[in-house]
């Protein structure tokens, strides 16, 4: 048997690009080489930047080479633009190519938005984007607006973090808003259990903000702002209207994708049809697109390929575990949901203290710790202390065996 390491491709620099870089060497050691493919330099935390323009946090940049070295991975700066599955080889944007032994594609998923004459608010952009949308509340030229969650693959808790930030600024500067919340959920958040949505009415109506629950939107031509409610017919008569993206897969070339362009993939994340490749993050077929999910997605595909490895790891397939943090903006409160969606958690956890540890945003077992240990902000909340929990352990649930 030959001795060499299995040659692991990460292509992407972002969440699940970093838990599986950070997973692979976790688990497989000196079993496993590395190669992080990036096109950019940093990595980017964004789940705060819809907090920025109320000062309750910021996106935070933590440069690759940092993570390379931590995982003893080589980096590579260059878009992944192709992969040929029978060579093994992976096409850059660089005219190079690089042959794997292993890929794990974590190429993310790509925004646009989702109304043509609606604002988008989307996680790069979100400053100046809601800079103006609160000038206009505070010099009365906005009084009416829509926050509309658009159909499709996303992530709809920023929806009611914008609803519930924008409404709490409102009133601070004394001005009149109606705001309504356009969503195509049946309830509110209910991707987090009936806690979570009793939780989210309860907050919604201390806010004043009106709910359409079960409504798609369309915003006919020459109607103005008016927005169109499918299927009630009903009519929102407002002044701005504030919507999600739309979003839509990067496959490369040679990988087969849904006409989205997301990829089909099994428990494991092992690409469904390609051999030798595993996918993970927003680009794969899964309808709830979560930086949590795709930790935990990555760490199923780094499992798989430690033990394809001869590591001695047993593969843990994708097991949905839903862990989000609600910023409000009474007193700058975070609410803490949990929802086991592989069906072990019934109605779901909602608490105003921390459910899981480390306490961020993004809940990922290897990605959490390492930023922490980065810079004190980049997660943000309590850091780890002495003693403290593994990420990823739910506190109600493994904390006396885990404090000991």
């Amino acid at each position: 048997m030959s001795t060499a390491p299995l040659h692991v491709v990460v292509a992407g620099g972002g969440v699940a690009g970093l838990e599986a870089l950070l997973a692979l060497r976790a688990l497989g050691g000196d079993r496993v080489r590395l190669t992080l493919v990036s096109a950019e330099a940093d990595f980017v935390y964004r789940p705060l930047a819809v907090g920025q323009a109320f000062a309750l946090g910021h996106p935070r940049r933590t440069p690759l080479r940092d993570a390379a070295r931590t995982a003893g991975a080589e980096l590579v700066h260059a878009p992944v633009l192709a992969v040929d599955a029978d060579a093994r080889t992976v096409e850059l944007g660089d005219g190079s190519t690089l042959s794997y032994d292993a890929l794990v594609l974590a190429t993310g998923a790509a925004s646009e938005p989702a109304y043509e004459r609606a604002t988008t608010w989307d996680d790069r952009r979100s400053v100046d984007v809601l800079g103006g949308l609160l000038r206009d509340l505070e010099e009365g030229y906005t009084r009416r607006l829509a926050i509309v969650v658009p159909p499709g693959p996303g992530w709809p808790l920023p929806a009611y973090e914008l609803a519930l930030l924008i409404a709490g600024q409102a009133y601070g500067m004394g001005a009149e808003a109606e705001i309504t919340l356009v969503t195509p959920e049946q309830a509110p958040l209910a991707i987090f259990g009936s806690k979570a949505v009793a939780m989210m009415r309860d907050e919604l109506e201390r806010a004043g903000i009106a709910l359409e629950l079960g409504a798609y939107a369309e915003m006919p031509p020459g109607a103005g702002r008016e927005v169109l409610l499918r299927p009630s017919g009903r009519r929102l008569d407002v002044e701005r209207v504030l919507a999600l993206p739309r979003l839509h897969g990067r496959a490369p070339r040679g990988i087969p994708s849904d006409p989205d362009g997301f990829l089909a993939v099994d428990p494991f994340c092992r690409v469904v049809g390609v051999e030798d490749v595993w996918a993970a993050g927003d680009g794969i077929a899964f309808p709830v697109k979560f930086g949590g999910l795709a930790t935990e997605q990555a760490d199923a595909a780094a499992s798989d390929i430690a033990a394809r490895a001869g590591a001695p790891v047993t593969p843990e397939p994708f097991r949905p575990v839903l862990r989000g943090q609600l910023l409000t903006p009474r007193t700058a409160k975070r609410r803490f949901v949990r929802f086991d969606a592989s069906g072990g958690a019934g109605e779901g956890d909602v608490s105003e203290h921390a459910l899981w540890w480390p306490p961020s945003k993004i809940a990922g077992r290897w990605l959490a710790p390492w930023l922490a240990e980065q810079d004190a902000d980049a997660v943000p909340g309590e850091l780890p202390q002495e003693g403290g929990l593994p990420v990823q352990a739910d506190l109600h649930r493994e904390a006396p065996l885990a404090l000991g």
